[in-house]
């Protein structure tokens, strides 16, 4: 498991995501760390495409908190679009480093 301050985050295969069940709910209240997130993600997007770098995106589906080591293909307004259509809810991703 991966700690971040006193959160552990479980790694998980990016194959494995299509799994799992998201809920609606935002897992962020903060209005500047939403658009911190969003930040990270178009970043994490531009270094994917143009430099083939992966990213550690930290997000909560239904169960627990997990990251995923990828490369972000696409983003929408609510969703982030990894390799093989594989998607994750924006309002489930803490952030992305």
């Amino acid at each position: 498991m991966i700690e971040t301050a006193t959160t552990f985050f479980e790694p998980i295969e990016k194959e494995t995501i299509q799994l799992l069940h998201f809920p609606k709910e935002d897992v962020l209240e903060d209005k500047q760390l939403k658009r911190t997130r969003i930040a990270g993600l178009s970043r994490a997007l531009a270094l994917g495409n143009l430099e083939h770098i992966k990213t550690k995106i930290y997000f909560e589906d239904d169960l627990s908190k997990r990251v995923v080591d990828t490369t972000i293909w696409g983003i929408t307004d609510d969703k982030v679009i990894l390799k093989q259509g594989t998607i994750i809810p924006i309002n489930r991703i803490y952030y992305s480093q």
